[in-house]
């Protein structure tokens, strides 16, 4: 694994901007309905952010593009539900997902404002909400209050405890900022991580006959 995140971290320093974009567009796929079930973006933003403590990356420009990404993933997707209404809950490809709506829907209903706050933190609903909220009727002032103090919230909850993981282990055990072994561990933790979450919800689902994210199957 050494051999594959040293020279991904190397062309990472030499190519910082592609960095920023590919975390720009992780968080915003990730607000993408059924899109955003299926992308990894908190894991690519959680790993990436290993990079700020030894400078290839720079912190504010981290958040700023995980935020960025978010903010107009989210608004896009309010906008679209807010010119459609509730039409755009029946049409492809939300309609393939029905349960994954009528779940967004009753989340919204039950927590009102607050459960665009709240899904931003809980996928897959994440991905549905926004759009939820806006074919809901949802005024967008009201809106925009909820949903950006809970995107900036949850950029430093993905960004700032990787910075301050390899900061502790640069600091109290003595391993010096160009050193990858650090960097390594923590990538690898967050693999291992989404790797023990994602085997996880495949058992759920397969204990249950399906999951959240199933498509609707035809009828015969």
């Amino acid at each position: 694994m050494a051999s594959f995140l040293d020279p991904l971290i190397a062309f990472v320093s030499a190519h910082p901007w592609l960095a920023y974009l590919t975390l720009f567009l992780a968080a915003l796929l990730e607000a993408v309905p059924v899109i955003g079930s299926l992308v990894p973006g908190s894991t690519i933003i959680l790993a990436l952010s290993a990079l700020v403590p030894g400078g290839e990356l720079k912190l504010w420009a981290v958040l700023a593009a995980a935020i960025a990404g978010a903010a107009l993933g989210d608004g896009t997707a309010f906008w679209v539900g807010h010119r459609s209404q509730r039409e755009i809950l029946g049409v492809w490809p939300l309609k393939n997902y029905p349960a994954v709506v009528a779940q967004s829907e009753a989340f919204f209903q039950s927590r009102g404002a607050l459960a665009v706050f709240f899904a931003r933190f809980v996928p897959p609903i994440r991905a549905f909400v926004p759009i939820t909220a806006g074919a809901l009727g949802m005024p967008p002032l009201r809106f925009y209050g909820v949903n950006i103090p809970a995107i900036l919230v949850w950029a430093m909850a993905h960004v700032l405890p990787g910075v301050f993981a390899i900061s502790v282990l640069h600091e109290y055990f003595g391993l010096p900022h160009h050193h990858s072994t650090a960097k390594h561990l923590w990538m690898l933790a967050v693999l291992g991580g989404a790797l023990v979450a994602a085997l996880a919800i495949w058992i759920i689902r397969r204990r249950q006959g399906g999951g959240v994210i199933e498509p609707a199957r035809p009828v015969k």
